[in-house]
């Protein structure tokens, strides 16, 4: 068991002029749950998290040739739910990979569905995956996925009972064929070439990196605390989160070329780090409990270019709290998730990437994450 943290969102190929042709409206309600529509090659998966202690974590597909939406398009597909929160989604050789935490012990699991329908091929259980966090294809049939392992009893001292670890899962079984030891609190992975980045949450301060022909892990960069990374850039340097600074690190000569600073503000928290389009700027989430309006959450999204030499993050370029962040790769427009509260349906806002806001649709509860086909 373990407390909800958003999940980074994943991109791929979405054509700009189909999506478009969706009439999406954040105040109309013409877009109810609606049969089954065909699954096609592409189309939006917008990743629900919903309300932890709830497990009705869904995912909702947009298919690019437009309306009918389909809601909890796992249950639709499957005839049963997905049973917890919903923390990532990635594709891999025909085959997409649900990444579900649930608030029982031992209930956690990785669901293996045929990409091209949706239909479940396989469950991942415990004691193979425990508290799973982040997926990432590393080769042909193959993917990696973090594991807290177990957590959340605080028996020793600290959230984070036992030591990660990174299942390696082998498409062509549809079985965790090896466990990675790791770090605790393994969080984010990041494939650079050969080599996997993986970044924590447990209080370390080392990146830890795995060699994916050898499935091992080679060493470690020391970073700062609570290191995860978040961008592989067009110069082909690494950017990692560690704390309120993000550290630009050379993946070749696992040397930290820089730090900048973001922003004054301590007690802000910073999420959903995405690439833009163009690979040459980073939009972040910064959020902080308003004090002066009975500590309600606020925040705003912000972006800077990665020749700045400094990240003020005075000036927003989006004034609004957005629960996931995800940057369409072809068209550069950015899908904001905005959740309400937990207990309702969410939106999700898509602006052009000058910041002007486009258009809204409605999304599931809590819509913290997005898969582009």
């Amino acid at each position: 068991m373990k407390k909800t943290k958003t999940a980074s969102g994943v991109r791929l190929k979405l054509a700009l002029g189909l999506l478009v042709a969706l009439n999406w409206s954040c105040d109309s309600e013409k877009n109810e749950p609606s049969p089954v529509v065909p699954f096609g090659t592409s189309g939006v998966l917008v990743l629900n998290s919903g309300n932890f202690s709830d497990n009705n974590g869904t995912i909702t597909y947009y298919p690019s040739t437009g309306s009918p939406f389909s809601y909890d398009f796992f249950n639709r597909v499957n005839q049963r739910s997905l049973t917890g929160s919903v923390q990532g989604y990635t594709e891999s050789d025909g085959k997409g990979i649900i990444l579900v935490d649930n608030t029982t012990g031992g209930q956690d699991k990785v669901e293996i569905v045929d990409a091209n329908t949706f239909k479940s091929l396989a469950t991942l259980k415990s004691p193979d995956i425990e508290n799973p966090r982040s997926a990432v294809r590393v080769g042909a049939n193959k993917v990696y996925v973090s594991c807290w392992d177990v957590s959340g009893d605080f028996s020793n001292g600290t959230f984070y009972k036992d030591p990660g670890y990174v299942a390696v899962v082998d498409l062509t079984t549809n079985k965790v064929t090896k466990k990675i030891p790791a770090v605790k609190g393994v969080e984010t992975l990041l494939l650079v070439g050969t080599e996997v980045f993986a970044g924590s949450s447990g209080d370390a301060t080392r990146l830890t990196v795995i060699d994916t022909a050898t499935d091992q892990v080679k060493t470690g960069i020391e970073v700062g605390a609570n290191p995860n990374p978040v961008a592989f850039d067009a110069n082909g340097k690494l950017w990692v989160l560690s704390g309120h600074e993000l550290v630009r690190i050379n993946p070749q000569s696992k040397t930290v070329e820089n730090r900048l600073t973001i922003g004054t503000d301590k007690s802000r928290s910073l999420s959903h780090f995405v690439l833009s389009a163009d690979k040459q700027s980073i939009y972040f989430i910064s959020s902080f409990y308003d004090a002066a309006d009975n500590y309600r959450e606020k925040g705003e999204l912000h972006r800077f270019a990665l020749t700045d030499t400094s990240i003020p993050a005075t000036t927003p370029f989006i004034s609004k709290l957005f629960s996931g962040l995800a940057v369409d790769p072809q068209s550069g427009i950015l899908y904001g998730g905005f959740t309400p509260s937990y207990k309702q349906a969410g939106y999700v806002f898509r602006y052009q990437p000058n910041g002007t806001l486009i258009d809204s649709v409605k999304a599931e509860i809590a819509p913290t994450g997005f898969f582009f086909k």
